[in-house]
């Protein structure tokens, strides 16, 4: 991510390696026949559409707990596990389309950790998310009223097709600038009344200035595009 502040970056990656090391002393003790190549986590994802934007990083696993091992049970175990790793940790109830969850929400600066288990399913549900942290200055910093820099030269793009992160496409929307295409990144459009031309705020962004599809990112992971935003890289089709 260009312009990103590496001791920023760098921050974000332990929290990311934090979170992950969590995780596994959970799906190690909470699920059977683990797996862990599958926990990873990606690239960090914008958190909000503020400016400077914040960004965390996140990760999802799916084991199946002992079949002698009950839901109740694996929640009991995971909150013992977390409680004495020091998170603070929560356990409510959650209907997803008639399947009854017991989550158990555990919380430490920021980041957070999720536990899912049903009497449903023997499928353990774990989800990692760090705490979000602003990576770059604000996107107007040092910018024209145009949306350009103080030399009058178009920004940087955020991710070009030789400085995509391995799975990722460049951003559909924006073509991987990070600005929002309807303002140019300003927050702003001139709009005709009568006989004069007024600013008004941009109705993609919502003057955020960043591409509201991408999140000022420049790039999209590959699976976890909708079958609609597939239908943008007909290159996919072909893999």
């Amino acid at each position: 991510m260009d312009g990103t502040s590496r001791a920023a970056r760098e921050e974000l990656e332990r929290l990311a390696r934090s979170v992950r090391e969590q995780m596994v002393v959970l799906i190690t003790d909470l699920t059977v026949r683990v797996h862990l190549r599958r926990l990873a986590f990606g690239e960090p994802k914008a958190a909000d559409r503020s400016d400077p934007s914040r960004h965390h990083c996140s990760a999802m696993y799916q084991g199946n707990r002992p079949a002698s091992v009950t839901a109740a049970g694996t929640a009991s175990r995971a909150v013992s596990l977390l409680r004495a790793a020091g998170w603070e940790v929560t356990v409510s109830q959650e209907d997803d389309d008639g399947r009854l969850w017991t989550v158990v929400l555990a919380q430490r600066d920021g980041s957070t950790v999720r536990v899912l288990t049903s009497d449903d399913t023997p499928a353990v549900v774990f989800r990692g998310q760090t705490a979000a942290l602003v990576l770059r200055p604000p996107q107007s910093a040092g910018q024209s009223p145009a949306g350009q820099s103080a030399a009058g030269q178009e920004p940087e793009p955020e991710r070009t097709p030789e400085s995509l992160t391995p799975g990722y496409v460049l951003c559909y929307e924006c073509d991987g600038a990070g600005r929002c295409p309807g303002c140019g990144g300003r927050g702003w459009v001139m709009r005709t009344s009568g006989l004069s031309e007024r600013r008004s705020r941009c109705g993609e962004c919502a003057t955020r200035k960043v591409c509201p599809i991408c999140w000022g990112a420049g790039q999209l992971a590959i699976f976890d595009l909708s079958t609609y935003q597939r239908g943008y890289y007909p290159e996919l089709e072909q893999d």
